[in-house]
């Protein structure tokens, strides 16, 4: 078994190999993954080493200290940005998680976060 590191919010090397266990969307455990951590305020940070074409990004748990400010987008390789969590939710200041269960097709899952908002992504990263 892996031994437990510690998570340090927005250190880049912050990827952690498998301490997640990725569920399919009809609950069937399907592999071992890992998860990386994305501090408030980063662009386009890449998930994993550098992200490659068939990486999953399975889900993202959104922590917000800042609804106003809460705005979390993705990327598949150099794609245009998906808003998965807006601006002022409707939920306001607390935890969303995002079950996502997606494949890249074009390269590095990319997530930009707003300043009022952190995450921690998993999935099988590069």
């Amino acid at each position: 078994m892996a031994e437990a590191l510690p998570i340090v919010a927005g250190d880049p090397g912050a990827t952690k190999v498998s301490p997640v266990i990725l569920v399919d969307p009809d609950g069937k455990i399907s592999a071992n993954g890992e998860f990386e951590t994305v501090a408030a305020s980063q662009t386009d940070q890449v998930m994993g080493t550098t992200g490659a074409i068939g990486d999953v990004l399975a889900s993202l748990v959104c922590v917000v200290a800042t609804a106003a400010t809460a705005q979390v987008q993705i990327k598949d390789g150099a794609g245009s940005a998906i808003t998965v969590l807006p601006n002022s939710p409707g939920g306001g200041v607390g935890t969303y998680t995002l079950l996502l269960n997606l494949r890249s097709l074009a390269g590095a899952w990319k997530v930009t976060t707003a300043a009022g908002v952190s995450v921690i992504a998993t999935g099988n990263f590069t």
